[in-house]
């Protein structure tokens, strides 16, 4: 009698377990240790045998994970949705920061593209094994991009295809043409007080974080006049990432990431952005690649991406410019991802 009571328990425990998946509620959650640290990573979606799709965020240092429910939830039909919070970012450095930050850590703690990328191919093996499969969808934004990209050209054998989003190039090369692009601008628009911001800053590279915070600034603010935002509600936080603890971990994530981003002479933090240069390093893909980009992106510029993607080498590429669209997402590109992935890179 004990054991069919346990056997009815048991069964009655699978059943609940698999209506829990069937009605879109996580599949995992947790701390995986990834890169020698605990790194969060969800995974989300109502059915198990859906294709992957693993989200790299931009910043660095700036978490989808507490929007994705907001931005993508839908997809849940359809995919199971990977959101990571790479090295240095949202609830995986809060992990591993210590409680009281200082200039120490971050100079003891330098972040390196060669280092998260490996952390991506890592993640990318754990899903794999995780979930059963075989290959998953890789698409990266922004930062994203440089991570994904690398990790596509390092690993074709576990990607079906690789999807970048406002495609990061040469950084450091690029940066220079994006401030005189944007000094253009403000003399033709007259904007005494943009001029004044790049005129102090003069034209990179720079030295110090604060000076390339104040061409970003410019940037945004030129991006925000001729583009259509995102919807309001995609920026409402997840309630489960709504609390000051993971507030504190996004802030302090930010900085230190963006420090490693852009460098900082001072205090002998080399830039993140000046270790590549995918024009020389990244053309020889064995999966393919399509690009989206947004017509009005003043950060990653349409004719470098554009010059990029005419010398990338791939099975199959595609490049979708989208108008009204700035660096950022807003609904056009978020439409065309989903395009993508279920026109062109399912069939594979």
């Amino acid at each position: 009698m004990i054991l069919k009571k346990l056997l009815i328990f048991s069964i009655l425990t699978l059943l609940i377990s698999s209506s829990i998946i069937a009605q879109g509620q996580s599949i995992n959650e947790e701390y995986v240790l990834i890169g020698g640290i605990e790194q969060w990573i969800t995974i989300k979606g109502k059915d198990r045998s859906n294709p992957v799709v693993l989200f790299l965020h931009g910043g660095p240092g700036s978490p989808s994970s507490p929007y994705a429910d907001a931005i993508f939830g839908e997809w849940e039909e359809d995919f199971i949705l990977v959101q990571w919070d790479q090295r240095g970012a949202g609830r995986t450095f809060g992990r591993n920061a210590p409680e009281a930050l200082n200039e120490t850590y971050w100079i003891k703690n330098p972040l390196t593209v060669g280092q998260m990328t490996a952390d991506g191919i890592e993640v990318s093996e754990y899903l794999l094994e995780h979930l059963g499969k075989h290959k998953i969808i890789l698409t990266g934004t922004s930062w994203g991009s440089v991570l994904g990209a690398g990790m596509a050209l390092r690993r074709p054998d576990i990607y079906y295809a690789y999807v970048g989003h406002s495609q990061l190039v040469s950084p450091a090369d690029d940066f220079i043409h994006v401030y005189h692009k944007i000094y253009k601008t403000a003399q033709e628009k007259n904007d005494q007080e943009s001029i004044k911001t790049l005129e102090s800053v003069g034209p990179p590279p720079y030295d110090n974080a604060k000076n390339a915070g104040q061409l970003m600034r410019v940037i945004k603010k030129y991006e925000r006049e001729n583009s259509i935002p995102a919807p309001e509600s995609w920026w409402k936080i997840s309630p489960e990432y709504d609390n000051e603890t993971d507030a504190q971990h996004r802030y302090d994530g930010d900085d230190y990431s963006f420090i490693n981003y852009v460098g900082h002479k001072d205090l002998g933090i080399k830039a993140m952005s000046s270790t590549f240069n995918l024009m020389k390093e990244g053309l020889d893909f064995k999966i393919p690649v399509y690009l989206i980009q947004g017509e009005e992106d003043i950060l990653t510029p349409l004719e470098i991406t554009k010059a990029y993607f005419d010398k990338i080498s791939a099975p199959a590429k595609e490049l979708f410019i989208i108008p009204g669209a700035a660096h950022e997402f807003n609904q056009s590109v978020v439409e065309m991802h989903y395009k993508i992935i279920s026109e062109k890179i399912l069939p594979l």
